[in-house]
């Protein structure tokens, strides 16, 4: 994929004009949100990336002052991403633009460094807002997000092993295959997934699938 960088633009941009990058893995999204954001005064799109390497590569290049990024694209993905690109340059500021609102999934990504999470449905002045207020130094959650960060902290976290037991769950694996693969007894598997279950809610292992998937505790 070839990466893209905007012409610079022939009209005199304000003095508060704030650059912008765009990490989508979908072209009519980026040219989309590239026509609707160039239309604000203080707004330019500096650069698009299509996904996560890109992403990297070309804000090293531009040093955008505001990244939007999707949360789940080829290769490395958006949270990746922002921990790379934040590793590199700890003065980014990136707002992840994505459909998925997973709990896990926004807590990784801010855990990562992101300032901001909008969901891509979110209304188009609610986005300038949180162009502005990320690029002013601020922080930016919507609040459907924010309730979801919120449940998250409320639930009992699962250790690193049941994260490791629950994505072999989602991937249709049985007790022995599980501990087969993390050479452990069946009997200690079983003790795992009975925990999962009672820390995630569920009533058997096709809920809590669910469940993991929709938080995005696991992936396909």
């Amino acid at each position: 994929m070839v990466m893209q960088s905007r012409p610079m633009s022939t009209r005199q941009p304000p003095a508060t004009t704030i650059r912008v990058m765009i990490a989508d893995d979908h072209p009519a999204l980026r040219e989309g949100l590239s026509a609707l954001l160039e239309r604000q005064s203080d707004l330019r799109v500096v650069a698009m990336a299509a996904n996560g390497q890109e992403a990297v590569a070309l804000a090293r290049t531009h040093q955008p002052d505001v990244i939007l990024m999707d949360l789940r694209m080829p290769g490395l993905e958006g949270a990746d991403a922002v921990a790379t690109i934040c590793d590199q340059w700890p003065e980014a500021r990136i707002i992840i633009l994505t459909t998925y609102d997973g709990d896990e999934d926004i807590y990784r990504a801010l855990r990562a460094g992101a300032k901001g999470y909008l969901l891509k449905d979110v209304p188009c002045e609610e986005l300038f807002i949180a162009i502005r207020q990320v690029h002013g130094g601020q922080k930016y959650i919507m609040s459907q997000v924010a309730q979801k960060l919120a449940d998250r902290f409320q639930s009992s976290e699962l250790t690193e092993r049941e994260l490791e037991v629950l994505q072999l769950l989602v991937q249709g694996n049985t007790n022995r295959d599980i501990s087969e693969a993390l050479c452990v007894a069946e009997g200690t598997v079983k003790f795992h997934v009975r925990n999962i279950l009672d820390k995630l809610g569920a009533c058997d292992r096709t809920q809590a699938v669910t469940i993991a998937l929709k938080r995005g505790l696991a992936r396909l």
